[in-house]
């Protein structure tokens, strides 16, 4: 999910609270949100249900975001949680730990196991995908991807960790 179209002045405008700001803030998010909920949700109609749940948490809290940077990952978060809370509320997600996790993955075929790391990858947004990539699969070191973006340590092993975490539970669905 990125913050594209959305510019700094509307983020501002809609967080300080000027009502047609935050009409055009949502209406501008609106599909950005509806594309992550159809590709974190389990069925459309938890989609739908989610992208509408979003949306109307954005809307009550857009004020409480601290700038318009975390903005993109704060709406990513909510639209995920909202994936997750319909799936358990369906008894579709299930509490699988860690080793029983990887004993499922490791027990698919292993053409199967590349094709769903491949979409596990794809589902990531770029950020975390870029930093996933350079570590996993170019082996490149934490100093070497914080020159490579331009970003700090910290920054690179967070978007690392959360890139991890996201494709285990995309892997693990």
């Amino acid at each position: 999910m990125s913050a594209a179209g959305i510019s700094p002045d509307l983020f501002e405008a809609a967080r300080l609270g000027d009502p047609q700001a935050i009409a055009s803030l949502l209406e501008t998010a609106q599909p950005n949100i509806r594309r992550y909920a159809r590709a974190t949700c389990r069925s459309s109609a938890d989609a739908e249900d989610a992208t509408q749940e979003a949306l109307w948490i954005l809307f009550r809290h857009v004020g409480t975001i601290r700038s318009w940077l975390a903005f993109s990952a704060w709406l990513f978060s909510v639209v995920r949680r909202e994936c997750l809370r319909l799936a358990r509320k369906t008894g579709l997600a299930s509490a699988i730990d860690g080793g029983e996790a990887e004993a499922l993955l490791l027990s698919r075929p292993e053409a199967d196991l590349r094709l769903d790391v491949a979409a596990a990858f794809e589902a990531l947004p770029p950020h975390y995908r870029d930093v996933a990539l350079m570590r996993d699969v170019k082996e490149m070191t934490i100093d070497e991807i914080a020159v490579a973006l331009g970003a700090t340590r910290q920054a690179v092993k967070a978007r690392l960790h959360r890139a991890r975490a996201l494709m285990r539970e995309y892997l693990t669905r």
